[in-house]
Parts: structure tokens; C-alpha cells; sequence
């Protein structure tokens, strides 16, 4: 039996020409949007209603909840010309201010009684003679205390007083809780006695010398009739340069101990003023 192969015409796809797959021409046309969609797009995109869209549920209640309250926040219940809102609200917040400090002062009042504001004022609980003395002595005190008044001196002469203590010992106490309060200006042998960690002096600088310290921009001794102490000026408090034999007072000033002599350290939240300087410029 015999065999026949049949050789026929066809040809192999990996035998045809490469030019008859270049040849294909794509017919699948290409989309563009037509004016009316474009138009459409942009109307849709700058609608309000449509704003959110494509956003997650949780998304979208955010962003109305933070609406919601927005609006709400402008809203106002008194829309009168003549609305007197602002006196109000003035009103009420100074209202409360006021409750605020009562309480604070009845609280202090279990420390101090004269603190209370419902405790009568001391210089009513004095004899007419006691009260002579202490408005005397009030007079004498506020020529050396500068920027207390002769009531406030009275008052706290007064305290004293009728605590029980004599007028001598009322005295000396009261000139020195006056004399140191904070904000005022002390004498530099008081600054070892005081009990705050920031103080503020005035005097001459009587000398300087270099530090080897690159943190440190200036140091050197401040005196006035009552002593004198050591300062340091740090590089990064940025505060001017002092000169030998100028007057300076430096305000807020950190103490520090160190071999058990005090001294007192400027740092930004220092403040320096040359009385010299200042006059200087006002001519």
C-alpha cells in the first residue's frame, strides 16, 4: 500500500512575508469629546450640588458635618442694626472674670485671711490712735518705696498691725515684702534673700572679662551701694553689649549659686535698659 502526500499551496503563518503584518491597518476610530460633553463636564464640576463626588461615605459626611457647622457658625440670633451683642457678650465675660477672681480669693482666704474679700478692710479694726500711727509711717515708707501708694502701704501696715504685731516689727516687715515684690527693682545685697528664682537689679558695671566659653557672650561684676554680684550674659539671649562704668538694670534675671555666692544670669526672657543711654537719645 502506498502512500500519498499531497503538497499543496498553503504556507505556514511563520512563513509569510513580514510586509503583510505591517500592513494592518488599525480601523478602531479614535473618541473625542464633543463640545456639548466638554461644556457639560465643566457645568458638573462647578455645580454645588455635585461637589463630593468620588469621595468615600465617610468622606462626604465629613465634609457636610464641617458645612453644617460653618453655617451655623455665621448665623447669628440677633441680625438688629441696633444689635448690641458685642456689650453683651462684654459683659458677660467680665461678669464671670469677676466670679473667677472672688473665687480664687475666698480660696486664698484659708492661707490668709486678709486675702478674703468678704473680711472687713484692716484699717477698720484699728483704734483711732493705732490707725494715726500706721498712716504716718505710710508717708514716711512711700518716699522710699517708689511706685506704691500711701493707701497700699497703709493696708499692708495695717495687716501687720492687727495681727498682732508691733509697729516696729509691722514696719521692717512691710518695707520688705514692698521693697522685693516681684517686678521691682532690688538692692543686689537682697538678691541671696529673695525666695524667687527670677529677679531684677540696677547698678554700675564695675567690670568685665573674657570668657572661653563661646556660649557665654559677656560676664562681669554689677554694683550699687548695697553690693555688688556677678552676671553672665548668654550668646543666645541676643541682648546688647554692656560697657565698664555704665549703669544698667536687667530685668527678670535668673539666680544661680556657685561656691556659695549668688549670681545672676540674663537670658531671653531678660530684659536690659541703660538709663544713660535712654537720655541720651530723648535730647
Amino acid at each position: 500500500m502506498s502512500t500519498k502526500k499531497q503538497i499543496g499551496n498553503e504556507v505556514s503563518h511563520y512563513e509569510h512575508p513580514r510586509a503583510v503584518v505591517d500592513d494592518v491597518v488599525d480601523e478602531t476610530p479614535e473618541l473625542h469629546p464633543t463640545v456639548e460633553l466638554e461644556i457639560q463636564a465643566k457645568v458638573d464640576l462647578n455645580n454645588p450640588e455635585a461637589v463630593g463626588r468620588g469621595l468615600t461615605l465617610a468622606e462626604e459626611e465629613r465634609m457636610e458635618a464641617r458645612e453644617w457647622e460653618i453655617e451655623r457658625t455665621k448665623t447669628r440670633w440677633d441680625r438688629r442694626q441696633t444689635s448690641n451683642r458685642e456689650e453683651r457678650t462684654a459683659a458677660t465675660v467680665e461678669r464671670m472674670s469677676v466670679e473667677a477672681t472672688r473665687d480664687f480669693k475666698k480660696r486664698a482666704g484659708c492661707v490668709n485671711r486678709w486675702a478674703d474679700p468678704d473680711e472687713a478692710d484692716p484699717r477698720e479694726q484699728l483704734s483711732r490712735e493705732e490707725l494715726g500711727e500706721v498712716n504716718r509711717e505710710a508717708a514716711r515708707m512711700q518716699a522710699k518705696l517708689e511706685g506704691w501708694s500711701r493707701a497700699a502701704i497703709s493696708r499692708r501696715l495695717a495687716e501687720k498691725v492687727a495681727d498682732g504685731k508691733s509697729m516696729m516689727s509691722a514696719v521692717v516687715g512691710a518695707f520688705e515684702e514692698l521693697q522685693q515684690a516681684p517686678g521691682r527693682v532690688i538692692p543686689i545685697a537682697a538678691v541671696s534673700e529673695v525666695t524667687r528664682r527670677e529677679v531684677s537689679i540696677s547698678g554700675t558695671v564695675t567690670q568685665l572679662w573674657e570668657s572661653s566659653n563661646s556660649a557665654i557672650q559677656q560676664v562681669g561684676l554689677i554694683e550699687d551701694e548695697t553690693g555688688r554680684t556677678k552676671f553672665t550674659v548668654w550668646a543666645k539671649s541676643r541682648k546688647p553689649v554692656v560697657r565698664e562704668g555704665e549703669r544698667v538694670t536687667m530685668r527678670n534675671v535668673a539666680k544661680s549659686w556657685y561656691g556659695g555666692r549668688v549670681s545672676v544670669a540674663v537670658t531671653g526672657w531678660s530684659e536690659l535698659s541703660f538709663p544713660e543711654r535712654e537720655a541720651w537719645w530723648a535730647e
